[in-house]
């Protein structure tokens, strides 16, 4: 007696919960159901080079109200985007609207016709953005839930405001996320600054435009990277500002004690490249040739020469080159310091007295970003300055 009554209590317990998933079966079921809807592609439209969102409101499968959101070249000999968004009125399949497009001010005029082909949609018509026509034949579009959508919208700017090393992100990388009408002026201000601006991240992209925000990446000297952020940070417009990925990769990174490599609060540069330059002329079988630290960037350049072993009858000579770059572990204070060198870049030349052989590299970009050093530099620097390597596994140093 008592389990039945335990039994008919969970009943009633449960009996609202599975009320309420009647009454959300049936809800989707509804055939006149309210439903948004995206496309965010219409195969074709200018060339294949606009990026493109429609959005649609349905009553079932009626659509009750659209908006377009249009992001496309300015013009043919720029980067520069210009966007329309227009809300449009449709009459059966039939939708149009009018606007003008955001930076340019052209006038714009759309007109489709929207069909339904089994899973897909079709898309016909025209849009006008100023004396120019732009014919609508895409088919085969696929739509998405507003769930789907936002998901999609969802972008990482990569820039980290207080890091706690430079494990993830990179001591002479930049990013400042800014608003769009404050882009310009926060540029004019760096006029004349030693301050690296990245030229790809000048580009409005389309995102930004929907945003209002753009993401500007440059490249400092680490040493000036703290007081370039907190600089940023107070420029009006100013969304986030911090540190970002760049130069430093820690598969080719070592991390060692300051105290030897200090002259008060500064790094003894000309002790530390000495120390640099000796231990990768050893594993390189190579002559220090030149050396030097970009004032803007810090970033440091090495230089050897060696006998070339291709054809050792011609007396050919080997220039290897090396980039690093030496900073603080972290932001801020610390007693410790962290190098990064490059895969090493050779190049073979004739050099010899007398005419010359002209040598052309016809190796190709990729075979050139691939190759692998494995000449022991970095494990020779880490035994010079007696340092630490980064265990990726782990994700720590040992």
């Amino acid at each position: 007696m008592r389990a039945l009554l335990f039994c008919l209590a969970g009943l009633v317990a449960a009996a609202p919960d599975f009320a309420s998933a009647q009454m959300k079966l049936q809800s989707k079921s509804d055939p006149n159901a309210t439903e948004v809807r995206y496309f965010t592609s219409i195969d074709g439209l200018m060339d294949g080079n606009a990026d493109v969102i429609l959005k649609e409101t349905r009553q079932g499968k009626t659509v009750s109200a659209a908006v377009l959101d249009v992001c496309y070249p300015a013009d043919k000999s720029s980067e520069r985007k210009d966007r329309f968004v227009v809300n449009l009125a449709v009459n059966g399949q039939t939708m149009t609207g009018t606007t003008q497009s955001i930076a340019d001010k052209s006038p714009v005029t759309v007109k489709l016709l929207r069909k339904q082909s089994g899973d897909g949609f079709e898309f016909r018509g025209q849009i006008n953005i100023g004396p120019n026509v732009t014919e609508v034949a895409s088919s085969d579009n696929a739509d998405i839930s507003e769930k789907e959508f936002m998901d999609s919208q969802t972008v990482d700017d990569g820039i980290t405001a207080t890091p706690k090393d430079f494990t993830e992100v990179s001591p002479e990388a930049i990013g400042v996320k800014v608003k769009l009408d404050a882009a310009a002026d926060l540029l004019k201000s760096l006029r004349g600054q030693d301050v690296e601006i990245a030229l790809s991240s000048l580009s409005v992209t389309c995102d930004a435009l929907r945003a209002g925000q753009q993401t500007i990446d440059m490249t400092v000297d680490p040493d000036r990277a703290g007081a370039l952020v907190a600089k940023l940070k107070a420029v009006p417009g100013v969304v986030t500002a911090g540190w970002t990925t760049g130069l430093v990769g820690m598969d080719r990174a070592i991390r060692f004690s300051a105290a030897d490599w200090r002259d008060g609060d500064k790094v003894n540069k000309d002790k530390l490249l000495a120390a640099i330059s000796g231990a990768l002329a050893k594993t390189l079988s190579a002559k220090p040739d030149t050396s030097s630290w970009n004032p803007t960037t810090g970033k440091l350049k090495l230089t050897f020469k060696r006998p070339s072993e291709l054809v050792p009858p011609l007396g050919l000579t080997d220039t290897i080159e090396i980039a690093g770059l030496v900073a603080s572990d972290k932001p801020g204070e610390s007693d410790r310091l962290m190098l990064w060198i490059s895969n090493p870049v050779t190049t073979t030349s004739d050099e010899t007295a007398g005419a010359k052989l002209n040598i052309a590299d016809d190796s190709s970009s990729d075979e050139e970003g691939d190759q692998r050093d494995d000449t022991g530099s970095v494990d020779a620097l880490n035994k010079q300055l007696k340092g630490q390597r980064w265990d990726a596994d782990k994700s720590i140093w040992k």
